[in-house]
């Protein structure tokens, strides 16, 4: 029977073999393998912990950072989609202003091409008015001189128009001073009168009334500093644009009156 009054024993002590003290150090060494196994089961468990923590931490990190990205991908996306979208718009736009501009292009060219003909129609009817014409010497001598007279007529009205453009630029630039008189003005008007009511050309085209209407209206007027004459007025431009083209239009029909009268002359003879 074990002892239980022995405590250095603590019943549990090996029965030793006959001529042998080997329990005491087995004994002695299983003390400190308890501890490594003790110690070793300790830091497995803390490094586990340790390791699930980090494995957590990171897991968190990578869904932040996959939700991150997955709604700057949503944004983009978006944005894309929104860009496509009034990029579509825009070329949709610029596809009708091109097919517009092509019916335009394509109604504008159909117009001229029947401009074109009809022009070509009344030249060759032209040519041949001219061609019966010039059947006879007196005819021909006629047109030829009807056509001069009015190239005359022409050159007449131009050398008209460029003295009253002159006249006309002293008359604004004296109405736009504050240091020439009212009188220099007014003599500057009255013969501008006088002019185009002398000149047979003045009184075909009607420059009077024009006139007449540049000096009731044309008010206009450059800064004050300003050197340049002919940056005064306004209305009084307008004008002689608009008789340049009348004295063109007027050759014009001053030579078919010719042409009709010769025509009719020779015809009668």
């Amino acid at each position: 029977m074990n002892n239980l009054n022995d405590p250095p024993g603590w019943n549990i002590r090996p029965v030793p073999r006959e001529g042998s003290d080997g329990g005491k150090w087995n004994y002695a060494l299983l003390v400190p393998m308890l501890g490594l196994a003790a110690f070793r089961w300790i830091w497995t468990r803390e490094s586990q912990r340790q390791i699930q923590e980090v494995k957590n931490q990171f897991e968190g990190q990578v869904a932040a950072i996959t939700k991150d990205l997955e709604l700057k991908y949503k944004d983009t996306l978006t944005e894309n989609r929104r860009t496509t979208a009034l990029l579509e718009l825009e070329l949709e736009k610029a596809r009708q202003r091109v097919e517009g501009y092509k019916k335009a292009m394509a109604s504008h060219s159909q117009h001229l091409m029947e401009e074109r003909k009809q022009l070509q129609k009344e030249r060759e009817e032209l040519e041949d008015e001219k061609k019966r014409a010039l059947q006879t010497g007196t005819a021909g001598l006629a047109l030829h001189a009807a056509l001069q007279q009015e190239q005359e007529w022409q050159q007449g009205a131009h050398v008209l128009l460029q003295d009253l453009e002159h006249q006309l630029v002293e008359r604004q630039s004296a109405f736009c001073s504050p240091l020439l008189p009212k009188e220099h003005r007014m003599e500057i008007e009255k013969n501008l009168l006088v002019r185009v009511a002398r000149d047979p050309a003045g009184v075909e085209l009607g420059l009077e009334n024009d006139i007449k209407d540049i000096f009731k209206n044309d008010r206009h007027c450059a800064q004050m500093l300003n050197m340049d004459k002919r940056k005064n007025g306004q209305l009084m431009w307008l004008y002689l644009k608009y008789w340049r083209l009348q004295v063109t239009l007027q050759k014009h029909k001053r030579a078919e009156g010719r042409l009709k009268g010769s025509l009719s002359d020779v015809k009668s003879s």
